[in-house]
């Protein structure tokens, strides 16, 4: 098309292209909408039994709102799938591994399959990138504008590099908007640091992924291609395919398995991203119903009382001060929003704040058992120790023995539980949403990555070596709880390939996906922080 900027540079590699233009058949088109429109219908069903469940009435405009909201972020899912999938059937497509169609409904399922099985510690892991500010008060209209700017600015940019067939990512794009609300927020609040702003030790850990994410795709890729070429005895995995003819059987098998590995790991990984987002809706709208973990038994609450009296003795050995429970709040807010947290009077008032949780929660049997009106209050007291908590056992010079910081990390997992989680039917939705966009918008990206990356054609090792770095990195990620980006490690991996094969690279796309990967934080920056300003005078011209 004209208006994909890297389709207009004719291709030095005219044996790969093909086109992707084939008729699609009445009946699939029948299929997507039916399945997007009981995916919706589950949803909004979930949604009206989970708040019944626990006496919580949505008015009908509240409920307008979370189905709009709720609408976009599955939006965000959706250009993620059609954005990023597209790098893990590039590869079997350009190998004749499989047939184009057929190849991106069967990343689709497996994308629905990653996100189903997934954890939920990379969702929060973004999550905590937020001012705890507006993660405490996600309800109010600072908190909506938040989210809205959000999702606002993640689809804007995702949407305007896949329209010039640059494989951006969707990671680093909402990264990029977290942080441009987070320093929004700070300056909005005449620069006052600490729980308005971003948590910069939390941003630098997220972070480092990104940054590392090409160099390994690039480096693996290219040494797991060298290593295959001095083991194989197959000639064949070093030549491109002839015509349209398919691989050989054990060569087609060993792509097809790769295709498959990357479409899972991506859903695990990029699916909890959307799942993060669709949470603080939830509990923007619906606090009663999901601001705690009401599915954790009953069995849980005594260990919460027992950890969190250990987590108590270990701030009391290292000389808290005694601090009003009525006080201690205030106090744990000061703390967190200078980031002063090795204190005798933040231990103190951490310790006030626990024993009165630990009481409630005691009496209550069980957080399912948590009456509506005492749900939000229960949570941001959970936030401030949780997060107060993280803070001491992870700031420089904290002094507590090893046996008091096991207590205190414990404590902080156990709050964690207890505010952390994912309904099914939320993982459902965004599965949905994921796969779904996979089998859309596919082409321009696979276009990019199986022709104008490499100057000569995709060979059967080239591509099975950058899905399996590509693959095995992710799910590395995912183990740790750390967004990364398929888009570019699966890029840099193909790179890697091009030049362990001796094929060179094209200068003007690799400039060009150099200049996404450059211009992608700062833009989401940009577009995130102007968004919540907007519409956070908006919101209080508005009165809200």
């Amino acid at each position: 098309m004209a208006s994909n900027v890297l389709a207009t540079s004719p291709s030095p590699v005219p044996a790969a292209t093909r086109s992707f233009d084939g008729p699609v058949h009445p009946g699939t088109r029948a299929a997507f909408v039916a399945v997007m429109v009981v995916g919706f219908a589950y949803a909004g069903f979930s949604i009206f039994n989970d708040t019944q469940q626990v006496g919580e009435q949505l008015a009908l405009g509240v409920f307008v709102f979370l189905g709009l909201a709720l609408l976009i972020a599955l939006g965000f899912e959706f250009v993620n799938g059609f954005h990023d999938t597209a790098n893990a059937v590039a590869t079997v497509i350009y190998t004749n591994a499989l047939p184009a169609h057929f190849a991106v409904v069967w990343s689709g399922f497996f994308n629905f399959l990653g996100v189903m099985v997934s954890s939920g510690a990379v969702a929060y892991s973004i999550v905590t990138l937020l001012p705890v500010d507006l993660i405490l008060n996600v309800g109010s209209g600072a908190g909506f504008a938040m989210i809205f700017a959000l999702l606002f600015a993640a689809v804007i940019w995702n949407l305007a590099t896949w329209y010039v067939g640059l494989p951006n990512s969707s990671s680093h794009t909402l990264i990029g908007s977290v942080l441009g609300v987070g320093l929004a927020n700070q300056l909005l609040t005449n620069g006052a640091g600490g729980t308005s702003g971003v948590d910069w030790t939390q941003a630098t850990k997220v972070l480092t992924g990104l940054w590392m994410a090409p160099l390994i795709g690039f480096c693996a890729a290219a040494l797991l291609l060298l290593v295959i070429r001095h083991l194989s005895r197959n000639p064949q995995l070093m030549k491109p395919p002839e015509g349209d003819a398919a691989p050989p059987r054990g060569i087609r098998a060993l792509l097809i398995f790769t295709c498959t590995a990357v479409s899972f790991s991506h859903g695990s990984n990029d699916g909890q991203k959307g799942m993060g987002l669709i949470m603080l809706i939830l509990i923007g709208c619906a606090p009663t119903a999901y601001a705690l973990n009401r599915t954790l038994p009953a069995s849980e609450t005594p260990a919460f009382v027992r950890s969190a009296a250990a987590a108590d003795a270990a701030l009391t050995r290292s000389g808290a001060q005694v601090i009003a429970e009525t006080q201690a709040r205030a106090v744990l807010k000061q703390s967190l929003a200078t980031r002063q947290v090795l204190t005798p009077a933040t231990y103190g008032a951490a310790i006030a704040v626990s024993r009165d949780l630990a009481q409630r929660v005691s009496s209550y049997g069980a957080l399912s058992n948590v009456p509506a009106q005492a749900a939000p209050n229960i949570r941001n007291d959970m936030y401030l120790v949780m997060d107060t908590a993280r803070m001491i056992a992870t700031a420089p010079g904290n002094r507590m023995s090893k046996a008091d910081l096991t207590a205190l990390t414990d404590y902080q997992k156990r709050l964690e539980r207890g505010t952390r989680y994912i309904p099914l039917w939320v993982k459902v939705a965004v599965a949905l949403a994921l796969g779904l966009g996979t089998m859309v918008g596919w082409k321009r990206i696979v276009v990019t990555v199986g022709e104008r990356i490499g100057k000569q054609h995709m060979t059967y090792g080239m591509g099975a070596s950058a899905e399996l770095v590509a693959a095995g990195t992710i799910l590395a990620a995912d183990r740790f709880g750390l967004p990364v980006s398929t888009t570019h490690i699966l890029s840099s991996g193909v790179a890697g390939a091009s030049v362990a094969s001796g094929h060179g690279l094209q200068r003007r796309t690799l400039i060009q996906l150099a200049a996404a990967w450059l211009m992608t934080l700062p833009v989401a920056m940009l577009l995130a922080g102007g968004l919540y300003w907007l519409l956070l005078t908006l919101v209080r011209t508005a009165g809200f």
